[in-house]
Protein backbone atom coordinates (compact mmCIF):
# COMPACT_ATOMS: atom_id res chain seq x y z
CA UNK A 1 0.00 0.00 0.00
CA UNK A 2 1.27 3.42 -0.83
CA UNK A 3 1.85 5.05 2.54
CA UNK A 4 -0.68 7.76 2.02
CA UNK A 5 -3.96 8.35 3.73
CA UNK A 6 -7.00 9.60 2.03
CA UNK A 7 -8.33 12.03 3.94
CA UNK A 8 -15.51 13.81 5.88
CA UNK A 9 -16.81 18.39 11.55
CA UNK A 10 -19.41 18.11 14.05
CA UNK A 11 -22.68 19.79 13.39
CA UNK A 12 -24.84 21.96 15.50
CA UNK A 13 -28.26 21.01 16.80
CA UNK A 14 -31.28 23.23 16.56
CA UNK A 15 -33.67 23.42 19.49
CA UNK A 16 -36.90 25.33 19.71
CA UNK A 17 -38.46 26.92 22.81
CA UNK A 18 -41.28 25.08 24.50
CA UNK A 19 -44.23 26.78 26.15
CA UNK A 20 -46.72 25.45 28.67
CA UNK A 21 -49.79 26.46 30.59
CA UNK A 22 -49.61 25.91 34.32
CA UNK A 23 -53.19 26.68 35.48
CA UNK A 24 -55.56 24.69 37.62
CA UNK A 25 -58.02 22.88 35.36
CA UNK A 26 -60.66 22.63 38.04
CA UNK A 27 -63.08 25.59 38.30
CA UNK A 28 -63.20 27.36 41.63
CA UNK A 29 -66.20 27.05 43.97
CA UNK A 30 -68.06 29.94 45.51
CA UNK A 31 -71.23 30.39 47.58
CA UNK A 32 -74.46 32.17 46.89
CA UNK A 33 -75.02 34.57 49.82
CA UNK A 34 -78.71 34.79 49.09
CA UNK A 35 -79.49 31.09 49.03
CA UNK A 36 -76.64 29.67 51.12
CA UNK A 37 -75.74 27.07 48.55
CA UNK A 38 -72.91 26.57 46.02
CA UNK A 39 -73.31 28.55 42.87
CA UNK A 40 -74.08 26.68 39.65
CA UNK A 41 -72.63 28.50 36.64
CA UNK A 42 -74.46 26.21 34.27
CA UNK A 43 -77.81 27.48 35.55
CA UNK A 44 -76.65 31.09 35.50
CA UNK A 45 -77.17 31.54 39.23
CA UNK A 46 -74.83 33.59 41.40
CA UNK A 47 -71.79 35.65 40.59
CA UNK A 48 -69.18 34.08 38.34
CA UNK A 49 -66.14 33.10 40.46
CA UNK A 50 -62.79 34.76 39.90
CA UNK A 51 -59.23 33.65 40.54
CA UNK A 52 -57.69 30.65 38.77
CA UNK A 53 -60.53 30.40 36.28
CA UNK A 54 -60.13 34.00 35.12
CA UNK A 55 -56.36 33.56 34.97
CA UNK A 56 -56.81 30.51 32.75
CA UNK A 57 -59.08 32.52 30.49
CA UNK A 58 -56.44 35.24 30.24
CA UNK A 59 -53.81 32.65 29.34
CA UNK A 60 -55.95 31.43 26.45
CA UNK A 61 -56.09 34.92 25.05
CA UNK A 62 -52.31 35.25 24.90
CA UNK A 63 -50.76 34.29 21.57
CA UNK A 64 -48.56 31.21 21.73
CA UNK A 65 -44.88 32.02 21.79
CA UNK A 66 -42.94 31.14 18.65
CA UNK A 67 -39.64 29.24 18.82
CA UNK A 68 -36.67 31.56 18.93
CA UNK A 69 -35.15 32.11 15.52
CA UNK A 70 -31.80 30.40 15.12
CA UNK A 71 -28.97 32.86 14.75
CA UNK A 72 -25.90 31.63 12.92
CA UNK A 73 -22.54 33.22 12.51
CA UNK A 74 -21.61 34.08 8.90
CA UNK A 75 -19.29 31.07 8.88
CA UNK A 76 -21.99 28.70 10.15
CA UNK A 77 -24.47 30.14 7.66
CA UNK A 78 -22.04 29.51 4.80
CA UNK A 79 -21.68 25.90 5.94
CA UNK A 80 -25.44 25.52 6.23
CA UNK A 81 -26.02 26.94 2.75
CA UNK A 82 -23.32 24.75 1.26
CA UNK A 83 -22.00 24.86 -2.29
CA UNK A 84 -24.34 25.51 -5.20
CA UNK A 85 -26.30 22.44 -6.23
CA UNK A 86 -26.34 21.61 -9.95
CA UNK A 87 -29.83 21.36 -11.36
CA UNK A 88 -29.09 17.84 -12.60
CA UNK A 89 -28.61 16.61 -9.02
CA UNK A 90 -32.03 15.61 -7.70
CA UNK A 91 -31.20 13.33 -4.78
CA UNK A 92 -32.81 10.38 -6.54
CA UNK A 93 -29.31 9.20 -7.38
CA UNK A 94 -28.98 7.88 -3.82
CA UNK A 95 -29.53 4.27 -2.86
CA UNK A 96 -32.92 3.50 -1.33
CA UNK A 97 -31.28 2.52 1.93
CA UNK A 98 -29.99 6.09 2.20
CA UNK A 99 -33.19 7.87 1.26
CA UNK A 100 -35.07 5.59 3.62
CA UNK A 101 -33.17 7.08 6.56
CA UNK A 102 -34.25 10.56 5.50
CA UNK A 103 -37.99 9.85 5.55
CA UNK A 104 -38.34 11.09 9.11
CA UNK A 105 -37.41 14.60 8.00
CA UNK A 106 -39.85 17.16 6.56
CA UNK A 107 -40.19 16.65 2.82
CA UNK A 108 -38.36 19.78 1.67
CA UNK A 109 -35.59 19.31 4.19
CA UNK A 110 -35.13 15.67 3.21
CA UNK A 111 -34.92 16.65 -0.46
CA UNK A 112 -32.24 19.25 0.24
CA UNK A 113 -30.18 16.87 2.36
CA UNK A 114 -30.48 14.17 -0.29
CA UNK A 115 -29.23 16.52 -3.01
CA UNK A 116 -26.16 17.49 -0.98
CA UNK A 117 -25.39 13.84 -0.23
CA UNK A 118 -25.74 12.91 -3.89
CA UNK A 119 -23.53 15.82 -4.96
CA UNK A 120 -20.87 14.77 -2.44
CA UNK A 121 -20.84 11.24 -3.78
CA UNK A 122 -20.45 12.46 -7.35
CA UNK A 123 -17.33 14.56 -6.76
CA UNK A 124 -15.57 12.80 -3.88
CA UNK A 125 -12.94 11.16 -6.10
CA UNK A 126 -12.16 14.24 -8.21
CA UNK A 127 -12.71 17.04 -5.69
CA UNK A 128 -12.84 15.68 -2.13
CA UNK A 129 -12.85 19.17 -0.59
CA UNK A 130 -16.00 20.09 -2.51
CA UNK A 131 -17.55 16.79 -1.49
CA UNK A 132 -16.70 17.61 2.11
CA UNK A 133 -18.49 20.98 1.89
CA UNK A 134 -21.60 19.31 0.46
CA UNK A 135 -21.51 16.76 3.28
CA UNK A 136 -21.19 19.54 5.86
CA UNK A 137 -24.29 21.24 4.43
CA UNK A 138 -26.21 17.97 4.78
CA UNK A 139 -24.92 17.49 8.32
CA UNK A 140 -25.87 21.03 9.34
CA UNK A 141 -29.48 20.21 8.42
CA UNK A 142 -29.70 16.65 9.73
CA UNK A 143 -26.97 16.01 12.33
CA UNK A 144 -28.84 13.14 14.00
CA UNK A 145 -29.19 10.95 10.91
CA UNK A 146 -26.60 8.16 10.86
CA UNK A 147 -26.16 8.05 7.09
CA UNK A 148 -25.52 11.81 7.04
CA UNK A 149 -22.81 11.56 9.69
CA UNK A 150 -21.33 8.61 7.82
CA UNK A 151 -21.16 10.60 4.59
CA UNK A 152 -19.63 13.56 6.41
CA UNK A 153 -17.01 11.30 7.95
CA UNK A 154 -16.06 9.64 4.69
CA UNK A 155 -15.86 12.96 2.87
CA UNK A 156 -13.70 14.45 5.62
CA UNK A 157 -11.41 11.41 5.43
CA UNK A 158 -11.08 11.76 1.67
CA UNK A 159 -10.26 15.47 2.05
CA UNK A 160 -7.65 14.87 4.74
CA UNK A 161 -9.62 16.28 7.69
CA UNK A 162 -8.89 13.35 9.94
CA UNK A 163 -10.04 14.71 13.30
CA UNK A 164 -13.38 15.74 11.80
CA UNK A 165 -13.71 12.38 10.06
CA UNK A 166 -13.10 10.55 13.32
CA UNK A 167 -15.71 12.67 15.13
CA UNK A 168 -18.40 12.10 12.49
CA UNK A 169 -17.75 8.39 12.14
CA UNK A 170 -17.92 7.97 15.91
CA UNK A 171 -21.26 9.76 15.86
CA UNK A 172 -22.52 7.49 13.06
CA UNK A 173 -21.42 4.43 15.02
CA UNK A 174 -23.27 5.66 18.12
CA UNK A 175 -26.41 6.21 16.06
CA UNK A 176 -26.55 2.87 14.26
CA UNK A 177 -24.04 0.61 16.01
CA UNK A 178 -22.27 -0.28 12.76
CA UNK A 179 -18.65 -1.43 12.84
CA UNK A 180 -17.91 -0.96 9.14
CA UNK A 181 -16.27 2.40 9.89
CA UNK A 182 -13.56 0.91 12.11
CA UNK A 183 -10.80 0.65 9.44
CA UNK A 184 -11.23 4.29 8.43
CA UNK A 185 -11.40 5.36 12.07
CA UNK A 186 -8.20 3.43 12.80
CA UNK A 187 -6.45 5.05 9.85
CA UNK A 188 -7.58 8.46 11.11
CA UNK A 189 -5.82 7.68 14.39
CA UNK A 190 -2.68 6.87 12.41
CA UNK A 191 -2.91 10.17 10.55
CA UNK A 192 -3.29 11.98 13.88
CA UNK A 193 -0.16 10.33 15.27
CA UNK A 194 -2.04 7.88 17.48
CA UNK A 195 -0.97 4.40 16.28
CA UNK A 196 -1.75 2.85 19.66
CA UNK A 197 -5.41 3.85 19.25
CA UNK A 198 -5.38 2.40 15.74
CA UNK A 199 -4.13 -0.92 17.11
CA UNK A 200 -6.81 -0.85 19.78
CA UNK A 201 -9.54 -0.49 17.14
CA UNK A 202 -7.98 -3.26 15.05
CA UNK A 203 -8.63 -5.64 17.97
CA UNK A 204 -12.31 -4.72 18.26
CA UNK A 205 -14.60 -7.77 18.56
CA UNK A 206 -16.55 -6.85 15.43
CA UNK A 207 -13.48 -7.17 13.20
CA UNK A 208 -13.69 -10.97 13.35
CA UNK A 209 -17.02 -10.81 11.50
CA UNK A 210 -15.80 -8.50 8.75
CA UNK A 211 -16.13 -9.43 5.10
CA UNK A 212 -12.77 -10.19 3.43
CA UNK A 213 -12.51 -6.69 1.93
CA UNK A 214 -13.02 -4.91 5.25
CA UNK A 215 -10.77 -7.35 7.10
CA UNK A 216 -8.01 -6.72 4.55
CA UNK A 217 -8.33 -2.96 5.04
CA UNK A 218 -8.06 -3.34 8.79
CA UNK A 219 -5.02 -5.60 8.38
CA UNK A 220 -3.31 -2.98 6.23
CA UNK A 221 -4.04 -0.27 8.80
CA UNK A 222 -2.84 -2.48 11.65
CA UNK A 223 0.42 -3.21 9.83
CA UNK A 224 0.82 0.48 9.08
CA UNK A 225 0.36 1.31 12.77
CA UNK A 226 3.09 -1.19 13.64
CA UNK A 227 5.34 0.53 11.12
CA UNK A 228 4.54 3.90 12.64
CA UNK A 229 5.78 2.53 15.95
CA UNK A 230 8.97 1.18 14.37
CA UNK A 231 7.85 -2.45 14.72
CA UNK A 232 8.69 -3.63 11.21
CA UNK A 233 8.95 -7.32 12.10
CA UNK A 234 5.53 -7.20 13.75
CA UNK A 235 4.10 -5.41 10.71
CA UNK A 236 5.42 -8.16 8.44
CA UNK A 237 3.92 -10.86 10.67
CA UNK A 238 0.53 -9.15 10.56
CA UNK A 239 0.57 -9.18 6.75
CA UNK A 240 1.98 -12.70 6.47
CA UNK A 241 -1.00 -13.97 8.47
CA UNK A 242 -3.33 -12.39 5.91
CA UNK A 243 -4.32 -14.21 2.68
CA UNK A 244 -1.59 -12.61 0.52
CA UNK A 245 -1.24 -15.92 -1.37
CA UNK A 246 -4.92 -16.06 -2.24
CA UNK A 247 -5.77 -16.91 -5.84
CA UNK A 248 -8.48 -14.29 -5.68
CA UNK A 249 -7.66 -11.34 -7.93
CA UNK A 250 -9.93 -8.86 -6.16
CA UNK A 251 -8.76 -5.38 -5.22
CA UNK A 252 -8.35 -6.29 -1.55
CA UNK A 253 -5.79 -8.99 -2.43
CA UNK A 254 -3.94 -6.50 -4.63
CA UNK A 255 -3.77 -4.05 -1.73
CA UNK A 256 -2.62 -6.69 0.74
CA UNK A 257 0.20 -7.79 -1.54
CA UNK A 258 1.27 -4.24 -2.21
CA UNK A 259 1.32 -3.43 1.52
CA UNK A 260 3.46 -6.51 2.13
CA UNK A 261 5.93 -5.59 -0.64
CA UNK A 262 6.15 -2.01 0.61
CA UNK A 263 6.81 -3.19 4.18
CA UNK A 264 9.56 -5.50 2.91
CA UNK A 265 11.24 -2.49 1.34
CA UNK A 266 11.06 -0.62 4.65
CA UNK A 267 12.59 -3.66 6.38
CA UNK A 268 15.49 -3.68 3.91
CA UNK A 269 14.48 -6.94 2.23
CA UNK A 270 14.83 -5.70 -1.34
CA UNK A 271 14.89 -9.06 -3.14
CA UNK A 272 11.74 -10.30 -1.43
CA UNK A 273 10.08 -6.94 -2.03
CA UNK A 274 10.85 -7.15 -5.75
CA UNK A 275 9.19 -10.57 -5.92
CA UNK A 276 6.04 -9.29 -4.21
CA UNK A 277 5.79 -6.18 -6.34
CA UNK A 278 5.84 -8.47 -9.39
CA UNK A 279 3.21 -10.71 -7.79
CA UNK A 280 1.09 -7.66 -7.07
CA UNK A 281 1.38 -6.35 -10.63
CA UNK A 282 0.40 -9.77 -11.98
CA UNK A 283 -3.12 -9.49 -10.53
CA UNK A 284 -3.50 -5.69 -10.69
CA UNK A 285 -5.50 -5.56 -13.91
CA UNK A 286 -7.09 -2.23 -12.99
CA UNK A 287 -3.74 -0.65 -12.07
CA UNK A 288 -4.83 0.20 -8.58
CA UNK A 289 -1.20 0.44 -7.48
CA UNK A 290 2.16 1.47 -8.93
CA UNK A 291 3.56 -2.00 -8.33
CA UNK A 292 5.04 -2.19 -11.83
CA UNK A 293 6.94 1.07 -11.38
CA UNK A 294 8.14 0.05 -7.90
CA UNK A 295 9.44 -3.24 -9.27
CA UNK A 296 11.28 -1.43 -12.09
CA UNK A 297 12.86 0.93 -9.55
CA UNK A 298 14.11 -1.95 -7.41
CA UNK A 299 15.53 -3.68 -10.48
CA UNK A 300 17.46 -0.53 -11.42
CA UNK A 301 18.90 -0.32 -7.93
CA UNK A 302 19.91 -3.95 -8.03
CA UNK A 303 21.61 -3.48 -11.42
CA UNK A 304 23.43 -0.39 -10.21
CA UNK A 305 24.72 -2.22 -7.15
CA UNK A 306 25.87 -5.28 -9.11
CA UNK A 307 27.17 -3.37 -12.13
CA UNK A 308 24.96 -5.29 -14.51
CA UNK A 309 23.86 -3.42 -17.64
CA UNK A 310 20.13 -2.77 -17.93
CA UNK A 311 18.17 -5.30 -19.95
CA UNK A 312 17.21 -3.94 -23.40
CA UNK A 313 13.52 -3.83 -24.10
CA UNK A 314 11.69 -3.74 -27.40
CA UNK A 315 9.50 -0.74 -28.21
Amino acid sequence: MVEQRRGPRSGSTNSGARTGRGSDDRPGRGSDDRRGRPSDDRRGGGQRPTGNRDKRSDDRKKPEEKPARIRRTPEDQAIYDGPDLPDVVTGKELDRSVTGQLKGLPEKLAARVARHLAAAGMVIDDDPELAYRHALAARARAPRIAVVREAAGEAAYAAGHYAEALSDLRAAKRLNGATAYLPIMADCHRALGQPEQALKLSKSPGVANFAPEARAEMTIVEAGARRDMGQLDAALRVLEQAPINSQNRSAWVVRLRYAYADTLVAAGQQREALEWFHRTHAIDADQLTDAEARAAELERRRDDETGRPPVATED
